[in-house]
């Protein structure tokens, strides 16, 4: 679907409908079944949005089916905590560098016993611990409402998907602990644990996903509803982060052939960001063996191609070419 109310197909819908044909076919992958809700998934859904830093929205497939947003959360609650703590404190309990290996990998750094960044779930739970100590028990209302203001709309969360998180979530119980033996959270961990288990759980769709990429790309003001949702230094160390680490222990090829900020998400979301330009996101649940979305990844690499995304592309010339198809 397309909000713009041209008669003659936008360039950009054009591109994505295509997109879509193209993989929906695509079967490879599974969808995650660590957490038994997920598993509910319909493994054909398949969306695909994006939304331009003037407001315009162009989508297609299943882009109003709802799923939780799970690890696609972090850099936005990451960017609450900056905007709350400022990056000296926040880079006292979280570190900045790729780790290399898996998302809810049971290590800390060596030499400092913090998380490696706030992409993995050792960092992700410091994050939200640190979210907690400020918030207290207004913490989710807080941290639901400003998700909402990236998204434009009033969110909810999955309380069948929590309670399977928390059901099942030892492993992150045992990185919980392990970073309370070495001060990196406070004593409080378990309600703050509930608080990231509860986080995991927001519902969003393919279009609040490019939304929020979307406000992020724009300097941090929705360009929709023009509200201001993070600083401009936040959207940097936002950015940064989610480019060097966004995709776990995929963030090296997905920068090699993609080329911007990404996160992705176990229930099949991901969303990227142009910056100053677009927000890019895609839904489907069947993930590779990382945790990442395969269509998603597959379509991403392709639209990069088509319009020089890649911010060492040679078409990137200032991002001159996609104002062009922008303003079409």
């Amino acid at each position: 679907m397309n909000t713009t109310s041209n008669i003659e197909k936008h360039q950009l819908q054009q591109i994505i409908e295509d997109l879509h044909k193209r993989y929906e076919s695509n079967h490879d992958g599974d969808v995650a079944a660590y957490i038994p809700e997920l598993l509910k998934a319909d493994p054909a859904h398949f969306g695909v949005a994006l939304v331009t830093n003037k407001g315009q929205i162009f989508e297609t497939g299943n882009t109003n089916q709802e799923f939780s947003i799970q690890s696609i959360s972090k850099p936005l609650t990451f960017g609450l905590a900056l905007e709350i703590y400022g990056q000296d404190k926040v880079s006292k309990y979280v570190g900045i560098e790729p780790s290399g290996d898996a998302f809810n990998s049971i290590m800390l750094d060596d030499n400092t016993n913090r998380p490696f960044n706030p992409m993995v779930n050792a960092g992700a739970i410091t994050v939200t611990a640190m979210l907690y100590e400020h918030y207290g028990s207004e913490a989710f209302d807080i941290m639901l409402n400003h998700f909402g203001n990236a998204a434009g709309r009033e969110l909810k969360f999955d309380e069948e998907v929590y309670k399977s998180e928390s059901k099942t979530g030892h492993r992150n119980r045992a990185i919980a602990h392990l970073l309370l033996n070495f001060g990196m959270v406070h004593e409080n961990i378990e309600p703050a644990l509930d608080l990231y288990f509860k986080q995991c759980a927001i519902l969003v769709n393919t279009r609040d996903l490019a939304m929020m990429a979307a406000t992020i790309a724009n300097v941090g003001e929705n360009p929709v509803t023009s509200k201001e949702v993070f600083g401009m230094n936040s959207v940097r160390n936002i950015m940064s982060i989610m480019f060097t680490c966004g995709m776990y222990d995929f963030s090296g090829e997905w920068a090699y052939k993609v080329g911007v900020p990404a996160k992705s998400g176990v229930s099949g979301g991901l969303m990227a960001i142009v910056n100053r330009q677009m927000g890019i996101a895609t839904y489907s649940p069947r993930l590779d063996k990382r945790g990442n979305s395969i269509r998603g990844i597959n379509a991403c690499i392709e639209l990069s191609n088509e319009l020089g995304l890649h911010a060492f592309d040679y078409l990137n010339n200032g991002s001159s070419f996609l104002n062009i198809i922008i303003k079409k």
